[in-house]
């Protein structure tokens, strides 16, 4: 049978791998073109050349030229500055820069965060069954002097890849020398002993117990059991059956309890609600006859009413009938005579018309004969002033009114072609006065001959002839 739980916690261990693996690869990706290779250069060795870029977590800054160059140390690195002729390094601290000189100089460049250690070990237990114990372990630098000394950093990939192997496998060596003291149910129930047991050994071994002498320089800040995981999927089932019967009693004692306090409860709930319907029934059915009681009363009651009004709204019908009937003759009586009265007004208010009409009819003749009258008489008195008009025009005026046209008139005679005087007496002078005269006596002459209405007989006019011009 195979064991689904390790199987999870494996993968699950692998992935955190493996993200951690993915992030250290980008992020030394991104820093490559500025980073150098931690390392230990020596003149003439086997080492790196210092000038010559690698890929590891510090990123270092070389600046310069030939003899004349400068290291530039990130903050959080440590670093120790060697020269040649000198016992001791010339720089050693966090974070320190200093010039180099590639011939007679080296320099070892160490990360100072704090490291993780995951922890992953296989144990056998008092009872020789394998267990699986997964933890992890955090440490940093805390004497550095003593640290580079006894430590090897010069991996150019990974400067901590070596003492994390050694201090993974001191640690895996420590869970499994306890838990082999150890029985599975405490292991899997207890794992304060394991985390104790295993800070006491790396302590010891990193720290050297209060000995600088004896220590590696490091710290360890903390210590950590995540799981114990038992490897034989048959043996975690048997470990699992006791606990699981166990839920499982509780659980279907927990469960009788339940369905018997149900049961009790629905039987009490059933008789009490049976005892209730029969109550509510019983009520019900006193209620119903004492209501079938009242409105059987109710009936009886309004059945009686309702005979009673019936009789009195027929007596009443036969008084409103009899009255109804005399006030009908009544009414009979009285638009007979008024129908009659009526004809008689009737043909009285028809010869009275008749009478208006007619004296409408002479009226209107005697207004007619009247108007035609009096349209005479305005004739007869516009012809009378006509006259009087006429009559009243003597000559003089005639001849004055003659002389005020003159020009009128001799505007609209048509041109004459040609001038022709003929000259009719003794001569100039007096005798044009006088040709004047006799013209205008034509004139007057031909007026009244075109104007007989003027009531002035025409007069005969003669031409006088006057003596012939000499």
């Amino acid at each position: 049978m195979r064991n689904e739980y390790l199987d999870q916690v494996q993968e699950q261990q692998q992935r955190v791998e493996v993200d951690l693996k993915a992030r250290k690869m980008a992020s030394n990706m991104a820093a490559m073109p500025q980073q150098v290779a931690v390392r230990r250069g020596a003149r003439g060795g086997g080492q790196r050349p210092p000038d010559m870029p690698g890929s590891n977590a510090v990123d270092v800054r070389i600046t310069g030229f030939w003899r004349w160059r400068t290291v530039v140390v990130p903050p959080n690195a440590y670093v120790v500055h060697t020269r040649r002729g000198h016992d001791k390094p010339l720089h050693m601290g966090l974070g320190v820069s200093f010039p180099f000189n590639p011939a007679t100089d080296s320099f070892l460049v160490v990360p100072g965060a704090m490291q993780t250690i995951l922890i992953n070990a296989h144990c056998i237990c008092r009872e020789l069954q394998g267990l699986l114990v997964q933890g992890y372990v955090q440490w940093i630098i805390e004497d550095f002097s003593t640290a580079y000394k006894k430590l090897d950093f010069t991996d150019a990939e990974d400067p901590m890849r070596v003492v994390n192997l050694q201090l993974r496998e001191q640690a895996e060596a420590a869970i499994k020398d306890k838990v082999a003291t150890m029985s599975i149910d405490a292991v899997l129930s207890d794992k304060q002993p394991i985390m104790e047991e295993l800070t006491a050994r790396l302590r010891q071994l990193a720290e050297g117990a209060g000995d600088s002498d004896k220590g590696l320089g490091l710290r360890i800040v903390t210590v950590q059991i995540k799981e114990a995981v038992v490897s034989s999927a048959r043996l975690w089932e048997s470990l699992q059956k006791p606990f699981r019967a166990e839920r499982e009693r509780v659980a279907r004692l927990a469960g009788l309890e339940t369905e018997e306090a149900l049961s009790r409860r629905e039987l009490e709930v059933s008789q009490e609600r049976e005892r209730s319907r029969l109550e509510t029934e019983g009520a019900l059915a006193l209620l119903r006859s004492r209501k079938e009681a009242e409105a059987y009363d109710r009936e009886q009651a309004e059945r009686l009413r309702r005979q009673q009004r019936e009789e009195e709204d027929a007596l009443n019908l036969a008084a409103v009938r009899q009255q109804s009937t005399l006030q009908y003759v009544e009414l009979e009586k009285a638009r007979l005579e008024v129908e009659t009265e009526l004809a008689r007004r009737k043909h009285e208010l028809e010869a009275a018309q008749r009478q208006r009409e007619a004296l409408a009819g002479i009226a209107v003749l005697d207004v007619e004969h009247d108007a035609s009258n009096r349209q005479a008489r305005v004739e007869l008195e516009l012809l009378e002033a006509r006259q009087r008009v006429l009559n009243g025009l003597s000559p003089a005026n005639l001849q004055a009114k003659l002389v005020e046209l003159l020009p009128t008139i001799a505007e609209k005679l048509p041109q004459p072609q040609e001038l022709r005087s003929v000259s009719i007496g003794m001569g100039a002078g007096p005798q044009e006065g006088q040709a004047l005269a006799t013209l205008v006596a034509q004139m007057m002459t031909l007026v009244k001959a075109l104007n007989p209405e003027s009531g002035v007989p025409p007069k005969k006019t003669e031409l006088v002839q006057g003596p012939p011009a000499p």
